[in-house]
């Protein structure tokens, strides 16, 4: 599993971004569980993610953060990256992003895969 904390905080909000193997829904499932054994964790208000998986095709859930986990799907097809899931977690901070929460998904999204492409 990567996992980057502190990838972005942005007027209040903070984000982590998580990578780890999976093929099912139920194996990311089983790695968000494992986050939220931690605290901090547990009392994160999103936990968007996404797989392309070689047995089950494109997977997402937004966890309430409209369109999010489309994005990081797009992120995933266009990098032709197959049985690897990355979750965005947020934390909200009180203020609204508006449109800036895409470009912070793509930002956490962004810096994962150039962890995983180093082999953090």
């Amino acid at each position: 599993m990567i996992r980057i904390d502190d990838a972005l905080r942005d007027r209040g909000s903070r984000y982590a971004v998580t990578g780890a193997p999976a093929t099912t829904r139920a194996e990311v499932e089983a790695h968000i569980a494992t986050l939220k054994r931690e605290k901090r964790f547990a009392k994160a208000t999103h936990h968007s993610w996404a797989l392309v998986s070689s047995t089950e095709g494109p997977l997402k859930n937004d966890d309430g953060e409209s369109g999010a986990g489309a994005v990081i799907l797009k992120m995933l097809e266009r990098e032709a990256l197959t049985d690897f899931a990355i979750i965005v977690t947020r934390w909200y901070g009180g203020t609204h992003l508006g449109g800036d929460r895409f470009a912070h998904i793509v930002t956490c999204t962004r810096a994962l895969l150039e962890a995983k492409r180093r082999g953090d």
